[in-house]
């Protein structure tokens, strides 16, 4: 009866142990990038298990080294002088940097959403997002997907969070723009200077 019962035991123990200790194994950090631009650096941690595709993308952009001599050359305030509002970046179209677009994550896929600080994929359509980003200044729900507010009804990807340098970014939106670079409603919103990233590097490459 008692060699049945250490039977028992040790048989219940190595069915728990395993599966104990996968639920406890801690998860594996983020990964992160660090860009150094004209106006200071920002660190960005990229969201690659809820925002698989497109932080893959933003990842190959960094370690192609295509984002270095590129720019941030967009600043829109929610209102001419406010505090709020996005900063965008990113290769612009240059032919010699872009790669080839990729597949729309919307936010009510991911459970992501635009707080202060994400960072989310510019875009035309949904699928033509490339090589061009932006940073939410202040939360902007409007540009998640599937709100009834919603500028977009399938939204902005978004794939990370500045966790270090928002004084940059607040920095970046407060600059000088020109007043007449910029087509439709981007016109005044062009940087003047654009604000260059001199490196993007990845913080944790494995």
């Amino acid at each position: 009866m008692i060699r049945r019962a250490l039977l028992l035991a040790a048989f219940t123990a190595a069915l728990s142990g395993p599966a104990l200790a996968q639920e406890t194994a801690p998860p594996v950090p983020l990964p992160r990038v660090q860009m150094e631009t004209t106006a200071g650096r920002i660190v960005i941690e990229v969201e690659t298990v809820k925002a698989p595709i497109t932080a893959a993308n933003f990842l190959k952009y960094v370690e192609e080294r295509r984002f270095d001599g590129a720019t941030f050359y967009r600043a829109m305030q929610s209102a001419p002088g406010a505090t709020t509002g996005l900063v965008q970046g990113g290769v612009n179209n240059d032919p010699e940097r872009v790669l080839p677009p990729i597949a729309h994550e919307p936010t009510t896929r991911t459970g992501l959403s635009h707080v202060d600080g994400a960072v989310s994929m510019a875009r035309y359509a949904p699928g033509t997002a490339t090589g061009d980003f932006f940073v939410s200044v202040g939360p902007t729900p409007s540009y998640d997907a599937g709100r009834s507010f919603s500028v977009d009804p399938d939204g902005f990807a978004v794939f990370g969070r500045v966790i270090q340098g928002m004084d940059v970014v607040r920095a970046i939106l407060a600059a000088p723009t020109s007043p007449t670079e910029g087509e439709g409603f981007m016109r005044g919103q062009m940087l003047e200077p654009k604000i260059t990233i001199l490196q993007a590097w990845r913080e944790n490459a494995p």
